[in-house]
């Protein structure tokens, strides 16, 4: 019964289908099949997962720019407030928590191109396992964001507020590790289409929700961040519904103690996962606190904040790209397919570099019009539109270095990247910015010019490591691993009802 069950299981039809299409087409491409022809199925592989993947990343981005948009018409203060606690405090757990999660996809990713369907719900399991217990270790920041922020020179008044914001921000903080994972587990398994719905509608949600209790109910900057707690949860409760009440009935079989056991493993290949993404993400959000010691802090903030937010947005497009490779590097590799992994790596690497020149031009065209989203300040718009170029220039380096990161994700390089991340970024780019900024006198501007030096050395490092790349043994080496973690095919038809 168990045998007739799997056998007819829509989600190994489809994996079975698709593994049938890849074969026909690696027929084709070496029976001479065209350049173009095989972009073009890649392209599409790829385009089906990244869509969805930046709509969804973009609406759950979105959720943090309408909260700022409010609290920016309710004071220069809380703006700022709002700003420093979502761009910097927020923004550090973010990324360690979403590159933590990253590791799920790793293996997810793997283990659905080997169709070991059967480990997807177990490693799920283990990440929120993990990754909660790693939240409550970063719950610290949030409580005393007051005094560290006093600390690294911010005014009084920006601090105090600054830490009450963050108290009320703890619940979204504690739904990063479910938020993530789940997604990634929908992610690996194609289904990209249901997280991008919910994400859409839990920003319609909120922005209902914003402006019904920061306008009508006029609650301030404690209820705008309450509304975004209640967004990012409803995101959860959305995604967990769906994955475990009938949307993934092969993949999700029940909780197990099996996720328990390798902890210790996929707590390291975790923690290098989110050292990796956190350094990175944490980088440019050192120049808000260094606005902390510039005259005008309140002014200097908020246009930093403004520009962090716009970068941060059209983050979502490269990351997106960054979960297609990481997916498509994946489960090609679990497939044992070394050529598709190192194919589709050059596909997203072009496609994201145009994304990238397109927003380079559109931020350039556009750059007296970009503050006023957020403020009606004559002093910010004017702030925003000086550090317009810089922002620009911003974006189009960092279209290729997420896709680079999406490489290492499905290959399970997470390590290797986060020592990469802490030379270029903090011991090249941060001294530069230092050196441009105060020894040179050229302020924040020069500050911003020397961390783009530190991305242009990461950029090239990584594409270094890609391109000599052994692609044969990584698929080696992810068979081996998908071998060894595969349950007994008993423990699945048991589960079964």
């Amino acid at each position: 019964m168990g045998i007739r069950q799997e056998q007819e299981d829509p989600l190994l039809v489809s994996g079975a289908e698709q593994n049938e299409q890849q074969q026909e087409e690696r027929r084709e491409e070496e029976n001479g099949g065209s350049v173009v022809r095989r972009t073009w199925f890649e392209s599409k592989k790829m385009w089906a997962i990244a869509g969805p993947s930046i709509l969804s990343r973009l609406a759950m981005y979105s959720l943090t720019v309408v909260t700022q948009s409010f609290s920016g018409h309710l004071s220069d203060l809380d703006l700022a407030a709002i700003s420093i606690c979502t761009t910097v405090i927020i923004a550090i757990t973010f990324g360690f928590m979403l590159g933590m999660a990253s590791a799920l996809e790793t293996l997810c990713g793997q283990a659905f191109g080997a169709k070991q369907f059967n480990m997807l719900g177990i490693y799920l399991q283990r990440s929120w396992i993990v990754l909660f217990l790693f939240s409550v270790l970063l719950l610290p920041m949030f409580v005393f964001a007051s005094p560290i922020l006093k600390l690294l020179g911010q005014s009084n008044a920006l601090a105090e507020q600054s830490g009450v914001v963050a108290i009320w921000l703890i619940p979204m903080h504690l739904s990063f590790p479910f938020q993530f994972t789940l997604q990634r587990f929908l992610q690996s398994q194609l289904k990209t289409a249901v997280i991008a719905w919910i994400s859409v509608g839990a920003l319609a949600v909120h922005v209902f929700v914003s402006w019904f209790f920061v306008y009508k109910l006029r609650v301030g900057i404690v209820g705008a961040a309450l509304t975004l707690d209640f967004s990012w949860w409803l995101s959860v409760f959305g995604l967990y519904g769906y994955a475990v009440c009938g949307g993934c009935p092969h993949s999700w079989t029940g909780f197990s103690a099996q996720a328990f056991a390798g902890l210790w493993e996929f707590s390291k290949l975790s923690v290098a996962s989110g050292v990796m993404l956190a350094l990175e993400n944490f980088y440019y959000r050192v120049l808000i606190i260094v606005s902390g010691y510039l005259h005008k802090t309140e002014v200097s903030v908020d246009a930093l904040s403004i520009c962090m937010t716009i970068f941060g947005w059209e983050s979502m497009i490269p990351l997106g790209f960054l979960a297609a490779t990481g997916v498509r590097v994946a489960n090609e590799l679990g497939a044992g397919n070394a050529k598709g992994a190192k194919f589709a790596t050059e596909v997203s690497v072009l496609t994201s570099l145009v994304v990238g020149l397109l927003f380079w031009s559109i931020t350039i065209a556009f750059h007296e019009k970009l503050a006023m989203i957020f403020t009606s300040s004559t002093s910010v718009t004017a702030l925003v539109n000086k550090l317009a170029v810089l922002l620009a220039f911003t974006i189009l380096l960092n279209c290729i270095q997420p896709v680079l990161s999406g490489v290492a994700v499905g290959s399970g390089w997470q390590a290797v990247v986060a020592f990469v991340n802490l030379g270029s970024y903090y011991l090249v780019g941060v001294p530069l910015g230092v050196f441009f900024g105060w020894f040179l006198a050229f302020g924040i501007t020069g500050i911003w010019c020397g961390m783009i030096g530190g991305t242009v050395v990461q950029t090239l490092i990584l594409t270094i490591i890609t391109v000599r790349c052994e692609w044969e043994k990584e698929a080696q080496k992810a068979h081996i691993h998908t071998t060894e973690e595969q349950l007994p095919t008993t423990n699945l038809s048991s589960t079964n009802p």
